[in-house]
């Protein structure tokens, strides 16, 4: 990212003068778990990734999405493609350049809707890059206030979120609880630090043989950037690892002479469970929709909730995409999908547009323990602004929409 750029310099000065006096020598460093590409990298191929996962062992890429608030990577959708296909798990980051809790809801919509346009699926991280002059000129408690209000933003459309930054920011410019940070010793070896966040991105100068130039890698602590998960916790599972976690192994459909029904669109959520095994298997389908495979490397958890907007039928069964060519199967269906109800709160993913007539923006409320709403006296809704809702509930007579955890709007706000 662009700490790289403070101290590429540098750091390449002063490797090649200790390589001149002393020699080249070899460094058991800490893991490459992860690499993350941008622009710089140029557009990245099947193979480069191909080559980073069996041969250095990269479980994870994280691709440059955004910036601010109208700056677009050009890779990013090519980069999330190629990952993909190479059976890596894809993440995105934005550059931040917020200093106030609006504008980093801003920057969120504007990344997160960047992001869905270039494909990066649902469930996946969307990281905020917070290492910006604004930032360094801003107080720990705005940064903090600007940090979550980005992460809460981005949770809105299906992505988790966590602040990548340098470790001598932590605590200093912001407080970060399991976040991914960045700080370069000159010996890696055996070192393992940040241990209580995600990951440590450890070098920025990194090569890798069948790609060119430098790259960024990182260690990872936990399963954070390497399982898909929904915004409400629900995970995926990993079944199985290797060192060909190339996606796709054993058929389980028909053939390509099988023909497959037109896909239907149409956004809704579905509810999933294996009363046979401890995961639900997830499959790709082929562009011909002829052949269905099982995907080795991921699966979805028991008693999970996912996003779905196409369905397909190949060979007799109907399949729900919840991802980029990731596809359930309708047996693994359970009760309260999108058309369940409940006797205060229906589940319906839909879009809603809201306005105040009578104030410059939208009052949120919250759900209390004892069933009445609360003012929300942190956060609001812009006036005109669209938002995704997936419960209504009546309170004391007034219908309100859910459109982020325990945060509501009343219906009399709603313009289409």
């Amino acid at each position: 990212m662009v700490l790289k750029r403070r101290f590429i310099v540098a750091l390449t000065t002063f490797m090649s003068l200790l390589i001149v006096f002393f020699g080249a020598t070899t460094v058991d460093a800490a893991r490459s778990d992860m690499v993350d590409v941008s622009n710089y990298n140029g557009a990245m191929t099947v193979a480069n990734f191909q080559d980073m996962h069996n041969n250095y062992g990269v479980k994870a890429v994280v691709t440059k999405i955004s910036e601010g608030t109208s700056f677009k990577d050009v890779t990013a959708a090519n980069n999330i493609a190629t990952a993909q296909s190479a059976g890596m798990y894809i993440s995105g980051y934005h550059y931040a350049h917020y200093s106030s809790v609006s504008g980093a809801i801003a920057e969120a919509d504007y990344a997160a809707r960047t992001a869905q346009a270039d494909g990066l699926p649902k469930g996946s991280v969307l990281v905020a890059d917070v290492e910006s002059s604004e930032q360094s000129a801003s107080s720990v408690s705005q940064n903090n206030a600007d940090n979550a209000a980005f992460m809460n933003e981005v949770a809105k459309y299906g992505y988790r979120s966590t602040i990548y930054t340098m470790g001598s920011w932590v605590g200093s410019v912001m407080n970060v609880s399991q976040g991914w940070i960045a700080s370069y010793p000159y010996d890696p070896t055996g070192q393992d630090w940040y241990t209580s966040n995600h990951g440590w991105q450890w070098s920025s100068t990194s090569t890798f043989s069948g790609s060119y130039g430098n790259f960024d890698v990182s260690e990872l602590y936990d399963s954070f950037f390497t399982s898909y998960q929904s915004t409400t916790g629900s995970t995926t599972t990993t079944t199985g690892s290797s060192s060909t976690n190339s996606g796709s192994t054993s058929t389980t459909g028909s053939s390509s002479s099988t023909t497959s029904s037109t896909t239907v669109s149409g956004t809704s959520v579905i509810n999933v469970n294996n009363a046979s095994g401890n995961f639900v298997p997830l499959v790709s389908i082929s562009s011909d929709g002829g052949t269905v495979q099982t995907l080795s490397s991921r699966a979805l958890s028991n008693h999970s909730s996912w996003q779905t907007d196409q369905t397909k039928t190949v060979g007799g069964v109907a399949y729900y995409r919840v991802a980029t060519n990731e596809w359930v199967a309708a047996n693994y269906l359970t009760g309260g999908n999108s058309n369940s109800s409940q006797s205060s709160s229906t589940n319906n993913l839909s879009v809603i547009k809201v306005k105040n007539s009578n104030a410059s923006f939208v009052q949120l409320k919250a759900l209390q323990d004892d069933g009445t709403m609360k003012d929300v006296t942190n956060r609001a809704l812009g006036n005109n602004t669209s938002w995704q809702t997936d419960q209504t509930k009546v309170v004391s007579g007034v219908t309100y929409y859910r459109v982020a955890t325990n945060e509501w709007v009343a219906g009399s706000y709603i313009i289409s």
